[in-house]
């Protein structure tokens, strides 16, 4: 049987993470979807954007992957999990992603108003390995579709 690269791998998760930002673009929510996957391949958490669906700001879709898969893992720490996210994570985001210690990140389009990375100084934990561009065009341009025609 043929092994994966990571790259591979990557690219199969993040196609998940995709799958959920459709969900979100399809309930009218912002399209950005994510999945927590543990080390032995499985996904233990899936999310999307609900933020106008419960009328929650911080419904993000990294926050309720996160909470997912704490939930099906039974502990608070995402040592040995991987992150798969349509956009670069928000600082909120960002913070949960270090206080749950999540071990990797892979996300798609960068943000340059909102991300992360726009904030000096270490947010995440310093463990946690982060992989950027990941199927980024397609990501990007979902938010860009999704965007465009918001402002119709």
């Amino acid at each position: 049987m043929e092994q994966q690269t990571q790259r591979e791998r990557d690219e199969n998760y993040m196609r998940r993470a995709l799958n959920e930002a459709i969900i979100a673009l399809d309930k009218g929510e912002v399209p950005i979807g994510a999945v927590v996957v543990a080390s032995n391949g499985a996904i233990v958490g899936r999310g999307h954007n609900l933020v106008e669906t419960l009328c929650d700001a911080t419904a993000h879709a990294e926050l309720q992957a996160i909470t997912a898969a704490t939930s099906t893992l039974g502990g608070k720490y995402l040592n040995d999990c991987t992150l798969y996210v349509t956009v670069e994570p928000c600082i909120m985001c960002a913070g949960a992603i270090a206080w749950s210690q999540v071990g990797r990140v892979v996300y798609g389009a960068d943000d340059p108003k909102r991300g992360y990375t726009t904030v000096q100084g270490a947010i995440l934990h310093p463990k946690t390995v982060v992989e950027r561009g990941v199927l980024g065009a397609e990501c990007e341009q979902l938010m860009k579709d999704f965007f465009a025609k918001l402002r119709q």
